[in-house]
C-alpha cells in the first residue's frame, strides 16, 4: 500500500490579499484575520489523521502550517518546492497596475496555463516542480498502510499540482480556480501505487 490521499491547503488571509496585490515569491504575512483562519480550519485538518505535515517556506504559508502542526501534533517541514507561481515583473503589483502596464496580458495567462508572466513561470511549470515531492511522498510511504499527507501551500499550487495529479490536459487547467484562504482540496488514488489520483473535494473549507 502507499500514500493514498493528499490534503492541499491555502495559507491564512494576508496583508497582500487584503489589499489587493500579487504575492507570487514575494513575503507577506498573514493578517490577524489569516492567523483566526489557520486556527479555525485546524481541527478540521486534523481529523484526516496525516502522517506528515509539508509546507512551502514562505512565510505565509510556513505560518499558517504551524498553527495546523499544533493541532495535529506534527513538526511543519519546509520544501521550497510548494512555492507559489513566480509572477516575475508582476509581484507586489495590483491587477489594475498590472492591466496598465500589461495591456490584455492577465487574460492570456489566466486562459494557458503554459503561459508565463514577464520574467516569471507557468503554471505548467510550478506542477512540474511540485510532483517530484509527491513522487518522493509516495515512494517513502509505500511499505505502509494507507496514508495521509497535508501540503501547505499557496492557491495557484495547488490549482496547478491538483490538475497535473489529475491528468489533465493543459487545456482543461482552467477548469479548477484557485482556492479561497484557509480552504482545501483533497486527491485520494486506489491502493496500486500506479493508479490515478481522483479529485474528492475542492475549496472546502470551514463555513462562517
Amino acid at each position: 500500500m502507499t500514500l493514498r490521499r493528499l490534503v492541499l491547503v491555502r495559507h491564512g488571509e494576508t496583508d497582500f490579499n487584503a489589499e489587493g496585490r500579487m504575492q507570487g515569491h514575494l513575503e507577506s504575512e498573514l493578517t490577524p484575520v489569516g492567523v483566526s483562519q489557520a486556527r479555525r480550519v485546524a481541527p478540521a485538518l486534523a481529523r484526516f489523521k496525516p502522517a506528515r505535515l509539508v509546507s512551502s517556506d514562505l512565510s505565509r504559508a510556513a505560518r499558517t502550517a504551524e498553527e495546523i502542526g499544533l493541532v495535529c501534533g506534527l513538526p511543519v517541514e519546509l520544501d521550497t518546492r510548494l512555492r507559489e507561481t513566480h509572477l516575475g515583473e508582476w509581484q507586489g503589483l495590483t491587477v489594475e497596475q498590472v492591466e496598465e502596464g500589461w495591456p490584455g496580458a492577465l487574460d492570456t495567462w489566466r486562459a494557458d496555463p503554459t503561459w508565463s508572466p514577464p520574467g516569471g513561470e507557468s503554471r505548467v511549470a510550478v506542477a512540474a516542480r511540485a510532483m517530484p515531492l509527491v513522487e518522493e511522498l509516495a515512494a517513502k510511504f509505500a511499505p505502509e498502510p494507507p496514508t495521509t499527507v497535508l501540503l501547505c501551500a499557496h492557491g495557484g499550487l495547488i490549482s496547478a499540482l491538483t490538475c497535473a495529479l489529475l491528468g489533465l490536459e493543459p487545456s482543461s487547467w482552467t477548469a479548477l480556480g484557485g482556492l479561497d484562504n484557509a480552504r482545501w482540496a483533497t486527491v485520494r488514488r486506489r491502493p496500486a501505487p500506479t493508479a490515478p489520483w481522483r479529485l474528492t473535494g475542492y475549496n472546502v473549507g470551514i463555513l462562517d
